[in-house]
């Protein structure tokens, strides 16, 4: 049934792209089709032909977002409802336009998606027509009920974890024989070492290597370890949990820090959206801050 459904799929590319050949040469990029509100698309996987997204949905998506030139800087899975848009050529309608498990590109405007979706200003290695592009690689969709019934399920089943994530917590403080008080967030800030750079502050551009583990010891990620320093721009939506990103805005270029954060400040009741990290689950990084741009 899914081939028979894929199928139909492939043949409506196939009789539309003789078409976007054809007027191709009017259209400002080549090869993406001009969607509604100004929004270009490019088909790079089809997936299945149920479900579809709809505003009001909930999607896991991997998502990138592209300079005109195709220099990724930013990449990472999130899980989010699609809104209604209160503006044309919104991010949300890109993924109207997917369904579950489509990879497609898409070219915006990034002077609305940095002020308007992310309130924020455009960092200054965009492009200067004001475009950039977001890959997106669709993962799962649930409608507003689905969601609705997996949450209350999920929080039946884990309404006690909160209790034991504050006496692992407590315990663990204790035999780090930590004695510095955490912040008003429930985090602890450890200074290792100082550097003499600038400090954070919204917009800045920074490079980060950390290391990621629970309070065993067990790493769950790390840029070292794979020799890959983390980029992203400082006070941006679906950049980095919340914890590390007040831990980040506390330091200067040249610092290094341990940061403790608490699972209300880092991947929350449900968990990594990878399944990585369980629900309740307190963290501790590693940080340097490299570069601060």
């Amino acid at each position: 049934m899914t081939f028979t459904k894929n199928a139909s799929r492939f043949a409506l590319i196939s009789y539309l792209l003789p078409l976007a050949l054809l007027f191709s040469c009017k259209e400002p990029y080549p090869g993406y089709t001009r969607a509604d509100e100004g929004i270009y698309y490019k088909l790079l996987m089809v997936g299945e032909q149920d479900p579809c997204c709809h505003f009001g949905d909930y999607v896991t998506a991997s998502i990138a977002y592209v300079t005109m030139n195709d220099s990724v800087f930013f990449s990472g899975v999130r899980k989010f409802k699609v809104s209604q848009p209160d503006f044309p050529g919104s991010v949300d309608k890109c993924f109207t336009l997917m369904c579950k498990h489509d990879s497609a590109q898409f070219i915006i405007s990034a002077l609305d998606f940095f002020e308007k979706t992310l309130e924020n200003v455009v960092p200054d290695y965009l492009s200067a027509d004001g475009k950039m592009k977001i890959s997106v690689n669709l993962m799962d969709i649930q409608t507003p009920e689905e969601y609705e019934r997996e949450k209350e399920a999920f929080l039946h089943w884990i309404e006690d974890l909160g209790e034991y994530e504050k006496l692992l917590l407590k315990q663990y403080i204790r035999d780090a024989k930590i004695e510095i008080p955490p912040t008003e967030d429930g985090i602890y800030y450890i200074v290792q070492q100082t550097g003499s750079g600038p400090v954070v502050a919204t917009g800045d551009t920074v490079v980060i290597h950390y290391e990621g583990h629970f309070l065993n010891g067990k790493f769950f990620d790390s840029t070292r370890r794979r020799n890959d320093p983390l980029q992203f721009v400082y006070g941006q939506q679906w950049q980095v949990i919340g914890g590390l990103e007040k831990a980040i805005g506390k330091m200067h270029e040249g610092d290094k820090a341990l940061v403790i954060i608490p699972s209300e400040q880092a991947f929350g009741a449900d968990g990594s959206v990878e399944g990585i990290v369980p629900p309740f689950t307190p963290v501790v990084f590693e940080i340097e801050l490299m570069s601060v741009k």
